[in-house]
């Protein structure tokens, strides 16, 4: 499988991403510049985590801009993949290919720390391929972190099955709690209605190194992969 990771200026996790889809995964990753037009034939475009733009204004709201965007949206529309992790995220939700957006922290300070991931819809073909009772240790680095959308939009989404994760504990159970950034539904990543675009803030690829001693993010790249027909 051919995948592109775009570069931002002000992207920190895109050799994070790189690394673990291309080194650890054995996929054939190219890098895709902010200012690039051609998304050369990719089967996946992946956003990374980082700091796009120094994060001005908000969030995303500059790197939406950025000319790669458009290609992206229009290989989106044609129902190709599309990953957001983190900046990913809230720029998937700056461009309206997912909904909802990604506010400030509850405690209004910079989360950097392992959290626990529970699948919310294991049918949903991104995460087919996981435990439906396990919980996910997943690392989470972020200030703006907090989804949210209204109560009919989280409705559809609960009734569609986009909602991919919820914040849980390490006994896979979600609560409040476990909320730390004060997520509605204790929400950490959705689809799009076509389930062929995905957003997530905690960051996968920072836990599929068997040297860092954890590959449950791996687990999680494998699976959404896999929704394109392939294996890892």
């Amino acid at each position: 499988m051919k995948i592109g990771v775009v570069i931002f200026p002000g992207s920190n996790c895109d050799h994070d991403m790189i690394y673990a889809l291309g080194h650890i995964l054995g996929h054939e990753v190219v890098e895709l510049w902010h200012k690039d037009h051609d998304l050369q034939q990719v089967d996946w475009v992946v956003l990374p985590g980082g700091f796009s733009y120094g994060d001005y204004l908000r969030s995303g709201a500059i790197a939406r801009f950025s000319p790669i965007m458009a290609e992206v949206v229009q290989h989106a529309r044609r129902g190709g993949y599309v990953l957001g992790v983190c900046n990913g995220f809230q720029v998937l939700c700056e461009t309206g290919l997912l909904p909802g957006t990604l506010q400030h922290n509850l405690s209004h300070r910079f989360v950097c720390q392992n959290t626990y991931l529970r699948l919310a819809h294991p049918e949903h073909p991104f995460t087919a391929g996981l435990e439906s009772a396990r919980p996910y240790k997943i690392p989470v680095a972020h200030g703006e972190g907090r989804f949210y959308a209204d109560e009919a939009t989280v409705k559809q989404l609960e009734d569609q099955g986009q909602i991919l994760f919820q914040y849980c504990d390490a006994e896979g159970r979600v609560s409040e709690e476990a909320n730390f950034n004060g997520s509605v539904a204790q929400i950490a990543g959705v689809s799009n209605a076509g389930q062929n675009v995905i957003g997530m803030m905690p960051h996968p690829e920072r836990a599929a190194d068997p040297n860092l001693g954890n590959t449950d993010g791996r687990a999680l790249l494998e699976s959404f992969l896999m929704a394109a027909g392939q294996t890892a």
